[in-house]
């Protein structure tokens, strides 16, 4: 099992849109980054767990757990003229771009990127390294289990 940290700006999904929708489960799309989805497409696998957290809000930071529950497919949004996410050189033959689904596992209460500061025992999280802009990054077993115990 592997563990992730999984980016969204609550005006596109955030932790409660994720908890009202049937089964509690959302295709994670729009990414439009290679390596974020190189990660979706050719690491996650079903039952990987990932921390939601919020960006781009007043107060960013880890706001819930999910699990992987559907591995990588092409994502719909770049054959649609109409999506913001459209892309023209993308065709059903050869996609360039993948998202997965991910099932919400709990709500938490928000752990703020302040906070994930102040612990040294986080200082290599991807997410806290200056110029990071990934909306998906591989968290390692050992930060994944310190945040679990102060969340």
């Amino acid at each position: 099992m592997r563990y992730w940290l999984m980016k969204s700006e609550p005006t596109e999904v955030s932790i409660d849109d994720l908890a009202a929708r049937p089964g509690q489960t959302v295709a994670w799309d729009g990414i439009r980054n290679y390596q974020a989805r190189n990660f979706m497409r050719n690491q996650m696998q079903i039952g990987d767990h990932a921390f939601f957290y919020h960006s781009s809000c007043a107060e960013p930071g880890i706001v819930g757990i999910t699990t992987v529950s559907k591995v990588a497919y092409p994502d719909a949004t770049q054959y649609d003229p109409k999506s913001k996410y459209y892309d023209p050189k993308a065709t059903p033959e050869n996609p360039r771009w993948f998202n997965v689904e991910v099932t919400l596992v709990k709500k938490t209460r928000l752990l703020s990127l302040k906070e994930l500061r102040s612990h040294s025992e986080l200082a290599s999280m991807r997410i806290l390294q200056k110029g990071n802009r990934l909306s998906i990054t591989p968290v390692d077993p050992a930060e994944w289990a310190f945040i679990m115990s102060i969340l």
